[in-house]
């Protein structure tokens, strides 16, 4: 089916649309699609979900577009299509209604054909709903934050999502393929079709790039009954691939167009027609085997996944998901070395995973955080039952044909893991399912330890701290779960890595994905992971950082006698431990603005760099017991700026794989270190010194010869604010999107790192005819804040802090070309300009 982007000119309005009268009564709010509606509204200390949702609140919201429904189309079906809509919604056309969808993560299409009026303008309206406390354990978002699509195509055409396309082999110098296109009949009379495939080279990895080279073309005829599908299977040779995998992101193109012959009766009985159906998808030749010899293998070669999980949120912009600022987000996983990622716990966007396609980025495709048995009393499980093979299959046929996806899941931490409510059965029967709709990757799900999931009798003897390895020393984890892992390929063990040796002796065969792992043991884990062949890689929770499940990730520094001592942290968790307003995770390698924190260079360093990392720890901190949330990190920081402290005690941590560092204070050594190789961090060094202002470096040593250094400053005031634009053009597509680091700079032009002042930021434009105009009809201003994890800033108001030293603006286009000026200001220093140009 043809599809027609309609995202831009929506009305959206709060509350329940229940008549058109309601509509009359309120002007609402015009808006481009994707559009998140609670990520501008206030948060309250009293918020239902409390640190779940960041303290933001849910709430009822409707969208209407008045659409064109042509009279040529009267002979076609037409259609809506949504890649995800948060969530309990429904969907009206001229006050029926035509479809609903429970699920908020999963695409789905409503057939709109025998409801539309052909040759005139439809009202469609679509309610959503997230007042059904409590719904989810993180930030969900609300409304319709992936975009809506306008779908039409002849009686007799391929339905949504309908291509699919698959690698058998690679040999000889062939790629031996076979694609699946399923058609749709909805006429009243058997007919014949014919599909035709042809296979493009893409010319390069660019969103917009265009499919050149043709390099194969079949096709075949099938018969599809009246009002059925069915599906075509065609064989396809490519001649000299060029494969996929995440460093080589090469692509191809298929389209697949199917033309109805006539009817089949007793015999054939030709038509003429010119009209033709098609449809398109991305994939890409590669080949993937697992195994616990060789392990995964992408092509024939092994690979270990580098793996970060991810929400679905982009911080400032809320649930909203583009794809440039999806590929943004993986582009810098791939600086710090990520080379795989995590639909932490839900079908991502499409956004999503084309720009894992074309950036080259493995990835762990996620259906569910909740089956049967709720975490939350509003969560997915009160529609499990009836909807969730509709909602795994809608995401599955989505994402099957793209190269990116080696992995599927069944689910995370499900509570149906010891058996209860039939849970190993059920745990059979969904990887059952994504086998029949996708033969050629392997199933998985996160399998955690039993802090939850038995009955009364069994929980007696197990502690119920969430993901605690306390009851891990006897074998009672793997009696219990080996039903639930019938049928997996590849077992996940969240926060089991202790586990990964005994029970390869007691299941010689199974294949261990860490598939979620503490972040700051990296450094002793990951050559666990290297060196067992059956362990294919392991997931950090979190690669970025996310809205909701609020300071999970958090260190505090208390004397030694200090009560909180005996709970080895667990006095930091949420929710008592991350009261109003703690609004992010905050145990990411990587901030909501995309700013690689200590975490990350880390990991980057246990994954190979040469770069040597300094940082301090706030003298404050010096000579106290350490507490740390089993999500957390150090209190580290690229920070030299500590007034009033002068010569009081300090840490200095050095981040290396060096053999040796050196640190110097203003050009004086504190000492030369043999850098750690032993747990609790090795890659790191500690000095021990006192603050005086200046500069210190920190040399790191292979053989005697420096491979690398850093370096820390002591700063002097805020004297200006320096703009850092990630392009200086976008498409006037509404689609596009401006990244604008902002930081607060001293006489010297050096970022200050412990700066908090107040920012304002605005947007006006210039459209071509050359007024200026106050409103942003080119660009908004759509996200506006900092990386700060405890704020009460709305980051669409265009207030915000900054938070050591910096900030982030994000301009999104409109549907008008011209130029968009960026205004930057803050009390006591100079206003500071960007112009950008919408084309």
């Amino acid at each position: 089916m043809k599809n027609i982007c309609i995202d831009d000119n929506w009305t959206f309005r709060r509350g329940f649309a229940d008549s058109i009268g309601m509509l009359n009564e309120d002007p609402g709010t015009l808006v481009n699609l994707p559009h998140d509606g609670m990520i501008g509204t206030r948060v309250y200390p009293d918020a239902p979900a409390k640190s779940d949702s960041g303290y933001f609140v849910g709430g009822l919201t409707n969208y209407t577009r008045y659409i064109m429904i042509p009279k040529e189309w009267e002979n076609e079906c037409v259609g809506l299509k949504f890649d995800g809509a948060m969530m309990n919604v429904t969907i009206e056309v001229n006050g029926c209604k035509v479809g609903c969808q429970h699920y908020g993560y999963a695409p789905f299409y409503v057939d709109l054909t025998d409801y539309v009026t052909f040759g005139e303008e439809n009202r469609i309206t679509i309610n959503c709903n997230t007042s059904m406390y409590v719904n989810s354990r993180w930030y969900t978002g609300s409304g319709l934050y992936r975009g809506a699509v306008l779908c039409h195509g002849t009686r007799v055409h391929i339905v949504p999502d309908g291509v699919f396309v698959y690698t058998k082999e690679v040999a000889e110098g062939y790629a031996f393929l076979d694609a699946e296109v399923e058609v749709k009949n909805a006429t009243l009379q058997n007919r014949l079709a014919e599909v035709e495939i042809t296979v493009f080279r893409e010319v390069s990895g660019e969103k917009e790039s265009e499919a050149s080279e043709v390099v194969g073309r079949t096709k075949r005829v099938i018969q599809i009954n009246a009002g059925k599908s069915e599906i075509a299977k065609i064989a396809l040779n490519i001649k000299n691939p060029v494969l996929w995998d995440a460093d080589n992101p090469n692509l191809y193109r298929v389209r697949a167009q199917v033309k109805s012959l006539g009817m089949n009766r007793t015999h054939f009985i030709s038509e003429k027609t010119d009209e033709i159906d098609e449809a398109e998808t991305l994939f890409g030749i590669r080949t993937i085997t697992v195994d616990s010899v060789r392990g995964l293998r992408i092509n024939g070669k092994t690979v270990k996944l580098k793996g970060g999980c991810l929400h679905h949120d982009n911080g400032l912009l809320g649930a909203v998901s583009l794809y440039e600022t999806e590929a943004r987000k993986i582009k810098k996983l791939k600086e710090v070395g990520f080379n795989a990622i995590r639909t932490a716990h839900n079908p991502p966007s499409a956004a999503l995973i084309e720009a894992c396609d074309r950036i080259g980025m493995y990835v762990f495709d996620e259906a569910f955080d909740a089956w049967g048995m709720a975490k939350r009393g509003g969560d997915y499980s009160q529609f499990f039952e009836s909807d969730w093979e509709k909602d795994l299959t809608a995401f599955v046929k989505r994402d099957r044909s793209h190269p990116s996806v080696i992995l599927w899941s069944t689910g995370n931490e499900i509570p149906e893991r010891g058996g209860l409510d039939n849970g190993y059965t059920l745990a059979t029967e969904l990887a059952n399912t994504m086998r029949s709709l996708d033969g050629t990757r392997p199933v998985s799900n996160g399998i955690c330890s039993l802090w939850s999931g038995l009955d009364d009798e069994l929980m007696k003897n197990q502690s119920q701290k969430q993901n605690s390895s306390e009851g891990l020393i006897d074998t009672s984890w793997e009696t219990i779960t080996e039903p639930f892992t019938n049928g997996l390929d590849v077992v996940g063990y969240n926060y089991m890595e202790e586990l990964y040796e005994r029970d390869h002796e007691m299941f010689p065969e199974r294949v261990i994905l860490g598939s979620e792992n503490f972040p700051k043991e990296i450094g002793f884990r990951w050559p666990l992971v290297e060196r067992l062949s059956y362990v294919i890689g392991e997931f950090t929770w979190t690669a970025w950082d996310y809205i909701g499940e609020a300071g999970i990730g958090k260190a505090a520094y208390v004397e030694e006698d200090d009560p909180m001592v005996a709970t080895n942290g667990w006095a930091l968790m949420p929710p008592s431990g991350s009261p109003y307003p703690w609004r992010l995770a905050n145990d990411a390698d990587v901030d909501i603005t995309g700013h690689i924190l200590p975490q990350g260079a880390y990991r980057s360093v246990v994954w190979g760099t040469n770069n040597t990392y300094l940082f301090s720890m706030h003298p404050d901190t010096f000579g106290r017991t350490e507490l740390m949330t089993m999500w957390g990190f150090p209190s580290v920081a690229a920070n030299w700026n500590y007034k009033g402290y002068e010569d009081k005690p300090i840490r200095l941590v050095v981040v290396s794989r060096a053999e040796e560092v050196e640190v110097f204070v203003n050009g004086e050594s504190v000492g030369r270190k043999h850098v750690s190789t032993e747990r609790p961090m090795p890659n790191t060094a500690y000095f021990d010194t006192v603050y005086v202002p200046g500069k210190v470096e920190a040399v790191s040593y292979v053989g005697g010869k420096e491979v690398s250094r850093d370096i820390l400053l002591s700063t002097g005031e805020p004297a200006e604010i320096r703009l850092i634009p990630e392009k200086k053009e976008m498409k006037a597509d509404g689609h596009d999107v401006i990244y604008v680091g902002i930081e607060v700079v001293d006489s010297e032009r050096n970022v200050v790192p412990d700066a908090e002042i107040s920012l304002k930021a605005e947007v006006k434009y210039v459209p071509d005819n050359g007024h200026d105009k106050e409103e942003s009809g080119c660009a908004i201003l759509a996200g506006f804040g900092s990386a700060n994890p405890i704020t009460e800033d709305n980051y669409t108001d265009g207030e915000t802090t900054s938070y050591r030293g910096r900030a982030m603006a994000i301009l999104r286009a409109g549907y008008e070309q011209g130029e968009a000026v960026l205004t930057v200001s803050a009390e006591g220093l100079e206003v500071v300009r960007e112009i950008f140009k919408l084309l």
